[in-house]
């Protein structure tokens, strides 16, 4: 198998300088550079750069995926909108990591080569499929991270962990919505390769998606009682371009001040709780959907047999016109007729069977082979098709 590893970068909050940009030009001479994407494929050798240090100094996103299995998905999002010590409850060994850096939470979403397995081309991604999930971690909604942790508990399962490890671990705050995920969202557990039967009964303690829409007067009036100190301060780092989206920071401290954190039901599960639960669910969706599948057997075998028998019926009205045909296709002296020819018979030896006179067959069938006993291609299908000889 050849060698093939995908690179893609993408600055949203701001475009690189002209400074920035003879830095990863210097990086690369065959990938796609502007001022706010950076992609490259590679099918030998490696990219020279760092992707970490990348994303800490100039982008806010970058996707790897390589075709022994390996995969990334590192988000950059300002700290003020997430903090690290938050996303630090979902974070995993095996799939989630998260450091701050420069005033950014980084959060590093991630399955080694083992953990991967080959990659499948027909379902690769660009960065489009996931670049909104920083809106969404930005707004408060926390199910990638959620779901990045049940990647890592999929690993588990897959590596066959001590069981009194599975006992002791429990899981991080349940956040509403994860039977409803985003696309982006599905992208990502897609990407980290996230049980579904373990995603569908996690999610069986969260909440109905909280509303995204604001209202906007009454943002409008939270907006109108900030101090104007601080809607200062904010206007004039976005101006000079280090707080570029002071929106997202301005809607997530209003969810924050207004909106009450959702809240899962029941008690915090343990990994093993979880993993029980998605085999007791694996097995009965297997059950469900080999009944399913039984069923639809069974009733496509039954409209096959009402077919057959409704036209053997039809046959049955004339059967002297079909030995008349098969004498006729004989005649041909044609392989592909010889075939029709057998098939029509064997027709007729059933219709014989159901009236009663297999005796008046089998001399009549006789009778074929002795006509046409000089013709082997049609005594073999005779042979084969297990037609009487006398």
């Amino acid at each position: 198998m050849s060698e093939y590893q995908y690179y893609e970068f993408l600055a949203v909050d701001r475009p690189l300088s002209e400074q920035e940009l003879d830095q990863v030009r210097a990086l690369s001479t065959r990938a796609e550079i502007t001022t706010t994407s950076f992609t490259n494929e590679y099918h030998w050798g490696n990219f020279r750069g760092d992707p970490t240090k990348m994303v800490e100094q100039l982008y806010d996103a970058h996707l790897y995926y390589a075709n022994w299995g390996s995969r990334r998905l590192v988000l950059r999002l300002p700290d003020t909108l997430l903090r690290a010590e938050t996303a630090a409850q979902y974070c995993a060994e095996e799939s989630l990591q998260a450091w701050t850096r420069s005033g950014h939470t980084l959060l590093d979403f991630s399955l080694s080569p083992e953990d991967g397995g080959e990659w499948d081309f027909e379902t690769s991604h660009t960065l489009s499929a996931f670049v909104g999930l920083r809106a969404e971690l930005a707004a408060g909604d926390l199910r990638a991270l959620y779901v990045a942790w049940l990647a890592g508990l999929t690993v588990w399962e897959l590596m066959d962990e001590d069981e009194e490890e599975y006992a002791r671990e429990l899981e991080p705050p349940v956040p509403a919505g994860l039977a409803t995920l985003t696309g982006p969202q599905r992208a990502l557990a897609d990407f980290l390769r996230v049980d579904r039967d373990l995603l569908a009964v996690a999610a069986e303690t969260s909440g109905p998606a909280t509303a995204t829409a604001v209202d906007k007067k009454a943002l409008a009036a939270w907006i109108a009682a900030l101090p104007a100190a601080e809607k200062d301060t904010l206007l004039l780092k976005a101006a000079l371009g280090t707080a570029p989206q002071p929106g997202l920071r301005l809607l997530a401290s209003y969810r924050d001040a207004t909106i009450p954190s959702p809240r899962s039901t029941g008690e915090r599960r343990t990994a093993a709780q979880l993993l029980d639960a998605a085999y007791r669910h694996r097995t009965e969706r297997e059950r469900l959907r080999k009944e399913a599948e039984a069923a639809a057997q069974r009733a496509r075998a039954l409209e096959m047999s009402k077919a057959r028998d409704a036209h053997l019926t039809r046959l049955a009205q004339d059967t002297e016109q079909a030995w008349r045909d098969v004498d006729n296709l004989i005649a041909q002296k044609k392989p592909a007729q010889y075939d029709i020819a057998v098939t029509l018979l064997k027709d007729l030896q059933e219709i014989h069977v159901r009236a009663g006179t297999s005796a008046e067959f089998r001399q009549r069938a006789a009778g074929l082979r002795e006509t046409h006993r000089g013709k082997p291609a049609l005594m073999r299908r005779f042979d084969d098709a297990g037609l009487p000889s006398s």
